[in-house]
């Protein structure tokens, strides 16, 4: 099938490029272009220095009613990062060159620019994707709705719980997957790089079927940022953290809110964050080059953190 797809949508081929393409030895491909033909689809072979593996007569298959727009829609919405960590890459992938095997050729023209064109990174900078073993578990669950066991780091907790869950569905937001599932009846969310170990059980479960992934997500996002306060923190800042915290205000989650020169060649910052952790996280990395003035909580937690850096690096006596 994969073969018959590669002609369609190029034209013709080598025997050694539709090979390497498909990663099988030249052999294969000659008794795959055999069991073609012997099933009535009209492929041959031209020998010689310009010849192939060709179609005849622009055999295909074609798609009724899609529009360019459409179709290029379909191959941006292909995001290969989030759908290879699903496991599911090499599936998109086949889904990808069934379509363009099935489009008039000028529309498989536009879809392919879309993919030239269009490119979704979801990790933030200096961040690659995480690798949370236990995704491919997850999805499968989800896809079969069947109950799973789940062993969970909850924040705070040195042991994991363990959870009965109902798994709905998995969301990819900011590069970090989130387990949407149901729980004593109640839908909750799960991060899934703290999940510990998973358990696939035989039996399923009926899902509600008003329930929708995306509305559900955006309700949920709506509520937490409504409840969670920005942190804003005031720092005197060098100009090489200047730059970087003007950097990082760029990748979300932070805002810089005002920016006053001092006298000493300084910089006083007011900059939101999303919560004290990342706060600390991205000014404590700094160094010397902020002093942190206010909130008073996050300038101790700093000035603990430096004294222990101290204290550990100090030669013993």
């Amino acid at each position: 099938m994969s073969l018959l797809l590669l002609l369609q949508h190029r034209g013709r081929l080598t025997a050694a490029e539709l090979a390497d393409e498909l990663e099988v030895s030249v052999r294969t491909i000659y008794r795959d272009v055999e069991a073609l033909g012997a099933a009535g689809v009209p492929v041959y072979t031209e020998p010689g220095r310009n010849g192939g593996v060709q179609l005849i007569g622009g055999y295909r298959t074609r798609l009724t009613g899609l529009t360019a727009k459409e179709a290029e829609a379909l191959f941006a919405a292909g995001v290969p990062g989030p759908v290879g960590q699903l496991g599911l890459g090499t599936v998109l992938g086949a889904a990808q060159l069934k379509l363009l095997a099935a489009l008039p050729k000028d529309l498989a023209e536009r879809a392919t620019l879309t993919q030239q064109r269009f490119h979704l990174d979801a990790p933030g900078w200096f961040k690659g994707p995480r690798n949370d073993p236990h995704l491919a578990d997850l999805a499968t669950a989800v896809w079969e709705d069947r109950r799973i066991v789940i062993a969970y780091r909850h924040p705070g907790r040195e042991e994991p719980g363990t959870r009965h869950l109902d798994p709905f569905g998995l969301v990819c937001k900011a590069g970090t997957w989130y387990l949407v599932a149901r729980r004593d009846g109640e839908l909750r969310t799960y991060r899934v790089s703290r999940v510990a170990e998973v358990s696939l059980l035989d039996e399923h479960f009926e899902r509600d079927p008003e329930f929708e992934l995306a509305a559900y997500w955006s309700e949920s996002v709506d509520l937490y940022e409504s409840v969670v306060p920005e942190i804003e923190v005031v720092v005197d800042a060098s100009d090489d953290a200047l730059r970087e915290l003007t950097w990082l205000a760029r990748g979300g989650g932070r805002a810089l809110v005002g920016q006053v020169p001092r006298a000493d060649a300084t910089t006083r910052v007011t900059m939101a964050f999303d919560h004290l952790g990342q706060a600390f996280s991205d000014l404590f990395r700094l160094g010397a080059e902020v002093e942190v003035i206010e909130p008073t909580e996050l300038r101790d937690r700093i000035m603990q953190a430096a004294s222990e850096v101290v204290a550990r690096y100090r030669p013993a006596s």
